[in-house]
C-alpha cells in the first residue's frame, strides 16, 4: 500500500464522508471541515484538467442571457455602487450623499433594505429572454457586496431575510427550466473581503473629514428595534481586514492607498481572516447544490480563494457525475493558465478570442453597465441589436458562446429601450437561430481585413467596423453557413475562401439559400463563391447564407 501524506489522507477522508463524520481530532489539526462529493475528480488542477469535457448542451446553446440584479441596482447608478459610495469624490459617492446621506449614516446595510423587487415579473421577463433567443439563463447569486440573492444557509444577509423577502434564485430557476432553458448562477463574492473594506474608511476632506463610515462602528446591538434587528453588520462588511489608517487629508492620497491595498484583484485566502474562505465555500456549495445549477460563473482569475475554489469545482463536477452519470455542468473562469486549459471553461469579459480556440469558451458582456444605469436610458446609448448580433456571429465562429447581461432596474423591470433592444434581437434570432444553435467551427472562422483588437478581456471597444469583405463561417451537419455583416450596394458578394476545389471546401456548391429570402443565384470559380443578392436586404442586422454541396 502506498504511503499517504497527511494532506492526501485528509483529502481522501473528506471525499469519502460528510464533514460531520470526520474525527474531531483530525479536524483540529487544520483540515477543512467542508465536504467534497466523492467521485472521479480529485481536488487538484491535474485531475480537473484531465477529466473534464465541456458538455454538448453548452456547445449547442451558443447564447445566454444574464440578469445582474440586486441591491446595487436600486440607485440606478451603474457598476460597483456599494464600493464607490464610500470613495469620497467619486460620481457615485456624490450621488449617494445627495440622495441617501453620508456613508457614516447610510451605507450598504441601509441600501440593502431599500431593495424590494416590488415590480418584478419573472414570468414575463423569461418569456422575453426566450423570445430573444436565449438557450440558457444566468442569475446573479452573490456580488462583491457580500449579499446572497438566495435562501442562504450560511449567510444571514440574503434576499429571504432582507429586502424582497423572497428566494429570488428559486424563482429564476423555476421560470428558466419551465421554458426549457439551462440555468446558471454567478458568484463574485470571493473578493468581498477586500472590495468592501472602504466601508470602514472616512472622508479625507470636507466638513465630515475623519468621520468613520458605518462599517467601522456598527454592531449587531445597533440593530435593536430597527428593520435589521438580529443581523450582524460585520458579517456583511467582512470585518476589519485592510482598514485605511487615520491621517489621510486628501482624496488623491486616499485613492492611491486604496489602489495599492484594497483594490488589487486578489484570489488568495485572506491571511487576516481565513474563515472567510471557508464561509465562502459553504455558501457557494449551498448555492449549486440547492438550485442544481447547470452553470457556475466565477468572476475570478482562474478559481477563487486558492484550494477552496478547486475544492468547490471538484464537488460540483462529482455531484454532476453522481446525478447524470457524467459531468453535465459548466464552470467559467477568466485568464486560465495554459497548463490549466480544459479544467474549466474560459470566460472573456467584454472581449473575444483572436481565432478558433480548441476548447469551447464564452464571452460575457452587457448592453450597458452590469448594474442598471439610468444615464444610459436618458442618453439612449445601450448597445444596439446590430452590435450584439455581429458579436454573437463572430464569437460563435470562433467556437465561443455569448452570455449577454440585460440589467434590471431595482424594482425588477426593464426600461423602454431595453424592451426595444430585445424585440430587435428576437426578430433576427427567430429567422437565423438555425444558423447559430448547434453549430461548430469551420476550418477557418472567417475572412476579411485583420482584426484591430488583440485577443482578450475588455477588447470589444476596439473592434473595427465590419465591411462587405468580412465573412464568418460555421457548420452543422453537411451544411456550411456563411454570415455577412454588411449588405453590398451593388448586390454582389464574394466569399474568397470558397474557391472551387479549395482544400477548405473541396466539394462544388450546389445550392445557396439566404435566410429570410430563399434560394439565390451564384457561381463558383477560382476567385471564390460569387453571390447575387436580392434587391433589398431581408433584415437590417446581418445575413446568413446556407451553402449546400
Amino acid at each position: 500500500m502506498p504511503k499517504l501524506s497527511r494532506r492526501s489522507l485528509l483529502r481522501a477522508i473528506a471525499a469519502a464522508a460528510p464533514a460531520a463524520a470526520i474525527p474531531k481530532a483530525i479536524l483540529s489539526q487544520g483540515a477543512n471541515p467542508h465536504h467534497i462529493a466523492p467521485g472521479p475528480f480529485q481536488p487538484a488542477w491535474d485531475s480537473l484538467t484531465d477529466g473534464y469535457q465541456t458538455p454538448e448542451w453548452f456547445r449547442d446553446a451558443k447564447f445566454g442571457i444574464w440578469s445582474c440584479w440586486g441591491p446595487e441596482s436600486m440607485p440606478e447608478q451603474g457598476d460597483w455602487y456599494t464600493r464607490n459610495l464610500y470613495l469620497q469624490g467619486s460620481k457615485q459617492n456624490k450621488f449617494h450623499v445627495a440622495n441617501y446621506g453620508h456613508p457614516s449614516k447610510f451605507g450598504a446595510v441601509e441600501l440593502n433594505g431599500t431593495w424590494k423587487a416590488e415590480r418584478w415579473q419573472p414570468e414575463q421577463l423569461m418569456d422575453l429572454f426566450v423570445s430573444a433567443g436565449a438557450k440558457y439563463f444566468v442569475a446573479l447569486a452573490q456580488h462583491h457586496d457580500n449579499f446572497d440573492i438566495y435562501n442562504s444557509r450560511f449567510h444571514e444577509w440574503n434576499s429571504v431575510r432582507v429586502g424582497p423577502k423572497r428566494d429570488i434564485m428559486a424563482v429564476w430557476a423555476k421560470e428558466a427550466r419551465k421554458r426549457g432553458l439551462r440555468f446558471g448562477v454567478s458568484n463574485h463574492g470571493a473578493h468581498a473581503w477586500h472590495w468592501l473594506q472602504v466601508a470602514y474608511d472616512y472622508d479625507p476632506e470636507g466638513p465630515m473629514q475623519g468621520v468613520r463610515y458605518d462599517a467601522y462602528t456598527l454592531t449587531k446591538a445597533d440593530g435593536k428595534g430597527k428593520w435589521w434587528d438580529g443581523l450582524d453588520p460585520q458579517k456583511l462588511y467582512t470585518g476589519r481586514n485592510i482598514v485605511m489608517p487615520d491621517g489621510f487629508t486628501t482624496i488623491a492620497a486616499a485613492n492611491q492607498w486604496h489602489e495599492a491595498n484594497d483594490r488589487p484583484w486578489n484570489e488568495a485566502v485572506p491571511t487576516m481572516d481565513p474563515a472567510f474562505a471557508e464561509n465562502w465555500f459553504l455558501r457557494c456549495q449551498d448555492l449549486v447544490d440547492t438550485y442544481q445549477a447547470d452553470l457556475l460563473y466565477f468572476d475570478d482569475t482562474e478559481l477563487p480563494l486558492a484550494q477552496y475554489g478547486i475544492d468547490l469545482v471538484t464537488h460540483y463536477y462529482n455531484s454532476s457525475v453522481r446525478k447524470h452519470g457524467k459531468v453535465d455542468v459548466v464552470v467559467t473562469a477568466k485568464e486560465i493558465k495554459p497548463e490549466h486549459v480544459g479544467s474549466v471553461t474560459l470566460d472573456i469579459e467584454r472581449g473575444k478570442a483572436n481565432g478558433i480556440l480548441a476548447q469551447p469558451w464564452q464571452t460575457d458582456t452587457c448592453i450597458g453597465d452590469w448594474y442598471y444605469s439610468r444615464s444610459l436610458l436618458d442618453t439612449h446609448t445601450y448597445k444596439t441589436p446590430t452590435f450584439v448580433i455581429h458579436s454573437l456571429i463572430d464569437i460563435v465562429s470562433r467556437n465561443g458562446n455569448l452570455l449577454l447581461s440585460v440589467p434590471l432596474r431595482g424594482d425588477g423591470t426593464l426600461d423602454e429601450d431595453e424592451h426595444a433592444f430585445l424585440a430587435g434581437l428576437a426578430s433576427w434570432m427567430r429567422v437565423h437561430g438555425g444558423a447559430i444553435y448547434g453549430t461548430r467551427p469551420f476550418t477557418v472562422f472567417g475572412e476579411g481585413p485583420p482584426d484591430a483588437a488583440a485577443s482578450g478581456t475588455f477588447n470589444e471597444k476596439r473592434q473595427r467596423p465590419y465591411t462587405t469583405e468580412d465573412i464568418r463561417f460555421v457548420t452543422k451537419g453537411d451544411a456550411l453557413y456563411a454570415f455577412a455583416f454588411v449588405w453590398p450596394n451593388d448586390g454582389k458578394l464574394l466569399i474568397k475562401t470558397l474557391v472551387r476545389g479549395s482544400a477548405a471546401f473541396p466539394r462544388p456548391v450546389q445550392r445557396v439559400e439566404l435566410a429570410g429570402a430563399g434560394r439565390i443565384a451564384f457561381h463558383q470559380d477560382g476567385s471564390g463563391l460569387h453571390l447575387t443578392l436580392p434587391p433589398h436586404a431581408p433584415n437590417p442586422y446581418a445575413y446568413a447564407f446556407t451553402i449546400h454541396t
